[in-house]
């Protein structure tokens, strides 16, 4: 596959006169296999730098001036993975998709440092497993295992840094990527080890066991979006706000227990401790979608978390999106109307959820034609409670299915059409119903809502 690759990368230079040894332009380009989308999108962060499409041949090509070295990542739907750039940079990859990462090989000029990271990559994956069977042990056994594999691993970056082909901006990007991906084990290590024992306690550590944390980053723009990184400051920041809050929150309806004081806790600790602004807007994000999403407190603590955050978080970059997400939730809360939101029926006219669920009580659920071993679970499930809860009508909402598509499966599969419906515009429902979850269900009664975050499965 390399002498494939290479000789395919020269020929394509060679013909399209795209980049010079002298030049300060970034040419990056490729061929995927098995394409699963029309193009390739890259990203600086979560910003689009560029797009390209896919050429007869499966092939794309980015030539790219006024970029600054640095970790980007290249999405081809629903797929991504990371790529580094520097000016000078003449890179290709190849990857077929039925195995993306697997797959996915980087040949020219800064091949060395993105195989690093590809490899690194892997390999974590690859670990996984084998690190949930270590967290059985003691805290002192368990940090050893750690320190071999991380020792591993700087072993094999120093073999490559010793060629001198990679430069010091990557050498930290690698350090950091084979560093935070160890500590965030050691991180959870107390929470797992608790549940593993068999008294259930947190055991006390080693010293030592910590002494990572002198040499946190907390400031450093190019790791924001690197993975082990940001698991770590996520893993991290849980860890000293558990601690903190089982230890000295002890004041009656505070702790870990009291889920508004436990997340509030956590955006201080974000405020004290990071740095970078981008770094700590999308911690913030994460807290708030966290809580908003999977807590379903009360409507007063709802809007104290959103008070606390704003507070907090001045000028988030992602304050509008969290902002509408509140407001969907104050929305659904129980006892308010539903949202006047419209669906198709079979005989594509249209009424709205409001209307449905106007008489009696109804449960709203939903499925994607996409997706056909849950939706003959849930049809199951669906049949087996409008049996043994007659009281209830059990509405089918479809969503990010063709028209075509579902109306076929409602033929195929027998379903009343009466008690089907197929939302046209998805992402308009999802922001209105707050779908997160396939096993979502809505609970009204007489068009009001009861229940906006129930589980089809455990609700009944």
């Amino acid at each position: 596959m390399n002498r494939y690759l290479l000789f395919f990368f020269l020929v394509w230079l060679v013909g399209c006169d795209k980049v010079d040894k002298n030049s300060k332009n970034i040419f990056f380009a490729g061929e995927i296999v098995n394409p699963t989308s029309s193009h390739i999108v890259l990203f600086n962060g979560d910003k689009v730098i560029d797009s390209a499409l896919l050429d007869d041949q499966n092939r794309f090509s980015f030539t790219l001036d006024s970029l600054q070295q640095g970790l980007y990542h290249f999405s081809h739907a629903p797929e991504f993975q990371y790529v580094y750039l520097e000016q000078g940079d003449s890179l290709m990859i190849r990857l077929n998709t039925a195995a993306f990462d697997e797959s996915l090989i980087f040949t020219g000029k800064g091949e060395e440092i993105n195989n690093f990271l590809l490899e690194l990559f892997l390999a974590n994956e690859e670990e996984a497993p084998l690190i949930d069977s270590y967290f059985v042990l003691e805290a002192k056994d368990f940090a050893h295992k750690l320190d071999s594999l991380n020792k591993t691993k700087h072993e094999l970056l120093a073999e490559l840094d010793k060629d001198g082909l990679i430069t010091g901006k990557e050498q930290a990007i690698a350090i950091a990527s084979i560093d935070y991906n160890y500590n965030t084990f050691k991180e959870v290590y107390p929470f797992k080890h608790k549940k593993l024992s068999h008294n259930g306690m947190m055991e006390a550590l080693p010293d030592d066991f910590y002494n990572y944390r002198k040499e946190i980053d907390f400031g450093n723009k190019e790791f924001t979006y690197l993975r082990p990184y940001y698991s770590f400051m996520l893993n991290h920041i849980q860890n000293l706000s558990y601690m903190d809050c089982s230890k000295d929150c002890t004041t009656e309806g505070n702790g870990t227990k009291n889920q508004l004081h436990f997340n509030e806790h956590k955006m201080h600790l974000i405020d004290s401790l990071i740095t970078e602004k981008e770094l700590k807007d999308n911690l913030f994000r994460y807290v708030a979608f966290d809580y908003l999403l999977h807590v379903h407190d009360s409507e007063e603590n709802i809007g104290n978390f959103i008070n606390t955050f704003r507070e907090l978080s001045k000028n988030n970059r992602h304050v509008d999106e969290i902002d509408n997400l509140f407001k969907s939730i104050e929305n659904i809360q129980p006892s308010k109307s539903l949202p006047e939101f419209y669906v198709s029926k079979v005989d594509n006219d249209t009424v709205s959820l409001r209307e449905i669920s106007k008489n009696g009580k109804t449960v709203f659920y939903f499925w994607s034609g996409n997706e056909r071993s849950h939706f003959d679970k849930i049809s199951k499930r669906i049949a087996d409670l409008s049996a043994s809860k007659p009281n209830y009508r059990f509405v089918g909402i479809n969503i990010r299915t063709s028209e075509g598509m579902w109306k076929n499966l409602l033929e195929t599969s027998k379903l009343d059409p009466d008690n089907q419906f197929r939302a046209v515009n998805f992402d308009a429902l999802r922001n209105a119903l707050i779908i997160n979850k396939l096993n979502k269900c809505v609970i009204t009664e007489n068009g009001q809502i009861v229940d906006a975050f129930s589980d089809i499965y455990s609700a009944f």
